[in-house]
């Protein structure tokens, strides 16, 4: 057991709700939720944290995959292979995640990030109709390929998961941001439970504050759910490049040693 105060549990219970919010819209909530555990348990260890954090995502992700699969209804026969490969990548990831050390992916991501964002921002068009690029088995063979590698980046290292799925679906498959927010949710649902599969046994769960973050996740994935199912894909285009940006102003200034 670990004491906490009650200013520690309602700060990370409010980012626990932002995050939620955020997730369930574009993903990458947990580059919200993370560094608020990072800075509000500095005595906690990486895996408690990162148990922690995984199963506060994880009652948010159910909660807003459940209502993404009830009111759009997304085909299974993408988001079930996607599933099925996020989760083996991120199994794959967590088995490795001791040995790669956060400072090695930091610039990468924020490369991709730039990248991702000046795509969206160049073409506006982009995500507010589905075009699939890819049919068939080629189409399973992209939907699995970006499953497995967007899931071991998951298991590894974990925040932005959300947004490069939904990327993923947009850029490359050619998906609208709505649909693509709603087969990510399942997809990061699979990576979290994969997590949590290694990390429960191991007791690393802080489950007196996992479980009021949960609900606030819970209650944050809802309303983000909703929300972006009334606005459509161009207010989920929106969000995601003001996501993006904050995501590539908070590694940059990491990176710069900004704070």
């Amino acid at each position: 057991m670990m004491d906490l105060s009650l200013e520690v549990v309602a700060f990370l219970v409010l980012a626990a709700l932002v995050a939620g919010f955020v997730d369930a819209v574009v993903g990458g909530g947990g580059l919200v939720q993370l560094p608020a555990l990072l800075v509000g348990l500095p005595g906690a260890s990486v895996v408690q944290i990162a148990a922690t954090n995984k199963l506060a995502s994880f009652c948010g992700t159910s909660i807003s995959a459940a209502t993404y699969v009830r009111r759009i209804r997304p085909d299974p026969r993408t988001f079930l292979p996607l599933m099925l490969a996020a989760a083996l990548g991120s199994a794959g990831g967590a088995l490795v995640a001791s040995l790669l050390p956060r400072s090695a992916f930091d610039p990468v991501i924020l490369v991709v990030l730039v990248l991702v964002g000046g795509y969206v921002v160049a073409r506006p068009s982009v995500g507010e109709l589905t075009r699939l690029r890819f049919r068939g088995g080629q189409h399973l063979t992209v939907v699995a390929l970006t499953g497995m590698t967007i899931g071991f980046y998951d298991g590894a290292i974990g925040p932005g998961t959300g947004s490069f799925l939904v990327f993923a679906l947009v850029g490359l498959l050619g998906y609208n941001f709505l649909e693509a927010s709603a087969k990510a949710k399942l997809a990061n649902w699979a990576t979290n439970l994969a997590a949590l599969v290694v990390f429960v046994p191991q007791g690393a769960v802080l489950w007196q504050l996992a479980l009021p973050m949960a609900a606030a996740n819970i209650a944050g994935g809802y309303l983000g759910a909703r929300l972006a199912m009334a606005r459509g894909a161009r207010f989920v285009r929106a969000f995601f490049l003001v996501v993006v940006s904050g995501f590539v102003v908070r590694i940059g200034g990491d990176l710069l040693g900004w704070w």
